[in-house]
């Protein structure tokens, strides 16, 4: 925040000069809080960020808005950062409910329980002697939550009841406890402030209004690329290097997803969208941000500079292999390489290819899980596609695939979800790791398509059109699934 003190400032509602972003530099914005909705002026103060930009590959590095504030108020929860209004449409409420009068909403109370946390991190700085070695984790880091992470390599693992257990920090305890357990935090000699600091970051910048692309869902994401970490290939041949990468990109991969997919970012003539080019934009932005949230915490800094570079770029790669537009992409180029067996893991390239091939599989494992898992995701990104379909039909824009929730139903959604994307990776994936967890994930997979099938003709019984819409929905090819681009990922 210093920095940002220290650079020019613009006002937020005025355009940035041509010659500004021309050049190598920073940008610093400022604003009264009249500017950000806050519910109370006297609770915010002033807000300032600032955008670093390499104008060299013309691509904004950083982006990230900072909050300096007066708190009048115990737990009073920050506006998000990074969202940007268009159209009426505001992403930092784009998803979230009104809450009762009276009431105390939830994320409010969960603040209360990180006292102990800031007081344990305090006792750190001052080189006070540490109680356990999970030294970051705090009182609500016991009892039922505990025991549940003796168990999370385990494919049934609920992360729903995981984040209710952690008040909501299932990502942080997660993640933290993970790095631990692979003894990377000793290996890699990462601080344990700036790493906490790093986790609880990474969880605040997801949008926890999103019915589904919140820190719960990359909680959930992470928890199964430590299941595929652990099958016998992957473990045999990964170095500790390629463990953090694949924990870190699990952990980040949707990090500040604004609920909405590219096609509305690129009709919307969003800035993230320009800034891209209309190329994997929601994927460069999660991999920019999460590097803006590396460098502001310095969580690499005792590394060589060459290292955090390295970790910065295939942090990248194996983001950018979620943008679901290029699942055919990616796995034709696998089954190409099971069908020659030729790839070597004793080859850093085909390590990292088969990282990449992991963190796909973890991002659209839900129709793998059990259905009582499975359902409730299926349920929540469904939810997020309709209301992206409401917004686009209050401003007159055209209907997303899949997002009109008149002629799609979640059950027509998701068969042809499984079938077009899911199985194919899935099957190409078992080719790969013959394993009793891949036996699993099919299993569940077959399962849960045959309960939606199920459940498809009550819900389109009532009439003969909605039959018709919803036949074609799960009839079309793939590419109507893939056009999302990388909306359910």
């Amino acid at each position: 925040m210093a920095l940002c003190y220290q650079l020019p400032v613009l006002p937020l509602d005025r355009p940035v000069p041509k010659h500004v972003l021309s050049r190598r530099g920073a940008i610093s914005f400022s604003s009264s809080s009249s500017l950000f909705g806050a519910p109370d002026p006297r609770q915010l103060s002033q807000r300032r960020g600032a955008i670093s930009y390499d104008s060299s590959d013309q691509t904004a590095l950083y982006i990230r808005m900072l909050d300096v504030r007066v708190r009048s108020q115990v737990g009073f929860e920050p506006e998000r950062r990074g969202s940007h209004p268009y159209l009426g449409v505001d992403f930092r409420t784009l998803h979230s409910r009104a809450e009762s009068a009276g009431t105390i909403p939830a994320r409010r109370i969960r603040r209360l329980f990180s006292f102990q946390r800031h007081l344990l991190s305090s006792r750190l700085l001052r080189g006070a002697p540490q109680l356990n070695p999970l030294h970051i984790l705090d009182e609500d880091y016991c009892g039922q939550a505990k025991c549940m992470l003796e168990k999370v390599g385990s494919w049934n693992f609920d992360i729903f009841l995981f984040d209710r257990l952690t008040n909501g920090n299932s990502l942080v305890f997660l993640t933290f406890n993970l790095l631990n357990q692979y003894g990377l935090i000793e290996l890699f000699q990462l601080d344990m402030v700036k790493l906490r600091r790093f986790l609880v970051l990474v969880q605040e910048d997801y949008h926890n209004q999103n019915p589904y692309h919140n820190a719960v869902h990359a909680a959930d994401v992470t928890q199964a690329m430590h299941c595929y970490l652990k099958e016998p290939k992957l473990a045999e041949s990964l170095t500790s290097f390629d463990i953090l990468l694949g924990l870190l990109a699990a952990a980040t991969h949707d990090l500040d997803h604004p609920g909405v997919n590219q096609p509305f970012l690129i009709k919307t003539n969003h800035y993230l969208a320009a800034l891209y080019r209309n190329t994997s934009v929601l994927e460069n932005h999660h991999w920019r941000s999460a590097v803006g949230l590396l460098r502001e915490t310095e969580l690499f800094s005792n590394l060589p500079a060459e290292d955090s570079l390295s970790i910065e770029r295939q942090l990248g790669s194996l983001i950018l292999a979620t943008d679901i537009s290029r699942q055919n992409e990616y796995l034709s180029r696998f089954r190409t390489h099971l069908d020659e067996n030729d790839l070597s893991l004793g080859n850093a390239s085909h390590r990292h290819f088969v990282l990449q091939m992991a963190l796909k599989c973890a991002d659209i494992c839900n129709p793998c899980r059990p259905w009582e898992l499975s359902k409730q995701w299926s349920e929540k990104v469904t939810e997020e596609f309709f209301h992206q379909g409401d917004i686009e039909k209050k401003h007159k824009l055209e209907i997303s695939p899949l997002c009109d929730s008149e002629a799609n139903t979640i059950a027509s959604v998701q068969i042809g979800f499984m079938t077009y994307v899911v199985e194919p990776l899935f099957a190409e994936w078992a080719r790969f790791s013959d394993t009793r967890l891949s036996q699993t994930m099919l299993g569940h997979l077959g399962l849960n398509k045959a309960s939606w099938s199920a459940m498809e003709p009550e819900a389109s019984g009532s009439s003969e059109e909605g039959e018709s819409e919803t036949g074609r929905a799960t009839e079309e090819p793939s590419s109507r699934v893939l056009s999302q681009g990388s909306q359910e990922s």
